[in-house]
């Protein structure tokens, strides 16, 4: 212990002082670093909590979910009078009573199709605080295209883990997936890949003290990374909270995972989602790579639904994990209507012209141009400042 703590006697009895006993610690760091944290339920209320005493100065915090009277009992930032707020708002609210220089905003959106990859490429820090596998996909999938490590808590009962993902050195979150795993995530889609809107999400049973132990680790592993110290990278920490035992896995990297190269160049354009159409951003990308470029999307995306009773097709534009099987059924024969789906647009294309937004792409994005075999991506900064709102102002903002 004597090698980690080295007292410096002239520091003065700040807010911060105790944390500045610490040897490497560099309390300028935390002040200026960006923390993207995913999820405001149990484990994210513990997350920024602990980013908010230790003085992390900018905090992005994404959920999409309602405060419920259950929730009281493993949030400590929510309040009685907070069920039915978001909780996204109500805990970004709570961290600046704690510390009021912590610029802070809310998020309310879903990680699986809401979430642009920009905020990822923002963030020093990703944490995420989820409960499902289909969100830790979407996280691990957004982190590695922006070249960026993330820190991934789950807890159960009385146990939990915290892992450090840096799928640029090391194993990713997919690569830790088995067969099982792989087969859960599939049932939460019909054979039609729409979403099963009547399947119940899983409540899982916890205690607030699990939280704060894996939360701490995760928010720990942060500290470390934002310093440049050695973190769990590849590994997991494991806590068996019925004994009392803890200790380390390591992961294997899957050579033929696919979920580990970066999106390499980013170009930060002022376009937006709103105003911005595919056919721009294909001519930009023709005078970037030349010869017949198509624009390929982070997402699948819907086009149309066609009954196969009624022979009838209708243009419906989303993101397809939008589209739940109960919105897909005919209105009138009430048979699931086939989607049709696309992944990248040409300029011959009929949808050439409408907005991003109404296509179904998330603000703030990048995504990709291609011509042959060669690459180029766009990232759409023009939605920085409707998604940061006061953090765009943030040095190092793209």
């Amino acid at each position: 212990m004597s090698d980690v703590l080295q007292i410096n006697p002239n520091v003065s009895e700040g807010r911060f002082s105790r944390f500045e006993l610490i040897g490497w610690w560099d309390q300028s760091r935390l002040a200026a670093a960006k923390a993207l944290v995913i999820g405001a339920g149990a484990l994210g209320n513990e997350i920024i909590k602990n980013l908010a005493l230790l003085g992390v100065g900018h905090i992005l915090v994404v959920d999409f979910d309602q405060i419920e009277h259950s929730n009281l009992s493993r949030s400590v930032l929510y309040r009685e009078s907070d069920c039915g707020r978001r909780k996204a708002d109500a805990a970004a609210e709570r961290a600046k009573e704690i510390y009021p220089q912590l610029r802070i905003e809310p998020l309310h959106a879903n990680v699986v199709y809401d979430l642009g990859l920009g905020p990822y490429r923002w963030a020093d820090v990703i944490l995420g605080g989820l409960d499902n596998r289909e969100a830790r996909v979407a996280i691990n999938r957004a982190a590695a295209k922006v070249g960026k490590p993330w820190i991934d808590g789950a807890i159960e009962r009385l146990d939990g883990v915290a892992r450090v993902f840096d799928p640029a050195i090391g194993p990713c979150y997919e690569c830790t997936m088995s067969e099982v795993d792989w087969k859960m995530l599939e049932a939460r889609r019909s054979c039609a890949l729409l979403t099963r809107s009547e399947m119940e999400q899983g409540k899982t049973p916890t205690t607030p003290t699990t939280s704060s132990v894996i939360a701490g680790i995760q928010v720990q592993e942060a500290v470390k990374l934002l310093h440049g110290l050695e973190t769990l990278s590849g590994q997991g920490f494991v806590f068996d909270g019925t004994y009392h035992q803890s200790y380390l896995v390591n992961y294997t990297r899957l050579d033929d995972c696919p979920s580990h190269e970066a999106l390499e160049p980013v170009i930060a354009m002022p376009w937006s989602v709103g105003r911005t159409t595919p056919r721009e951003v294909l001519e930009r990308a023709l005078h970037d790579l030349g010869g017949d470029a198509v624009l390929e999307f982070n997402h699948d995306l819907l086009a149309t639904l066609t009954c196969p009773t009624c022979q009838e097709t209708t243009t419906h534009l989303a993101s397809l994990g939008k589209v739940t099987e109960r919105a897909a059924v005919c209105p009138k024969c009430g048979a699931l209507r086939a989607p049709g789906m696309y992944h990248s647009l040409a300029l011959d294309s009929p949808l050439c012209d409408r907005p991003l937004a109404e296509l179904g792409v998330p603000a703030w994005d990048i995504f990709g141009a291609r011509a042959g075999d060669r690459f180029v991506y766009y990232e759409l900064a023009g939605d920085q400042l409707d998604v940061l709102r006061s953090l765009s102002n943030d040095e190092g903002s793209t």
